[in-house]
């Protein structure tokens, strides 16, 4: 028996679609890397609350909902990931 996606906040989904079209649109195939899925998450929160405990949680929110790194996963490859997540996650 398969669990249900979890319910991912609106905020969150528009994070992941965020993140999707960076990768997307800068070296889509190039390898993903650790490292980029654990900075992005801040930079996005921030650009949406500025330096603030909402921008903390957001951030979270987005790691959270982030799955980790596949070896020789690209980044368009990571991107479709992300926006499959944010759809089930409604």
């Amino acid at each position: 028996m398969t669990q249900p996606a979890p319910v991912i906040s609106s905020e969150t989904r528009e994070l992941l679609g965020q993140l999707a079209d960076t990768l997307e649109q800068v070296h889509p195939s190039a390898e993903m890397n650790e490292g980029i899925r654990l900075a992005r998450p801040l930079v996005l929160a921030e650009r949406l609350h500025g330096p603030t405990e909402a921008a903390f949680s957001a951030e979270q929110d987005l790691l959270a909902a982030m799955p980790p790194v596949r070896a020789g996963q690209t980044r368009g490859q990571y991107a479709a990931l992300l926006r499959l997540i944010a759809e089930e996650g409604r």
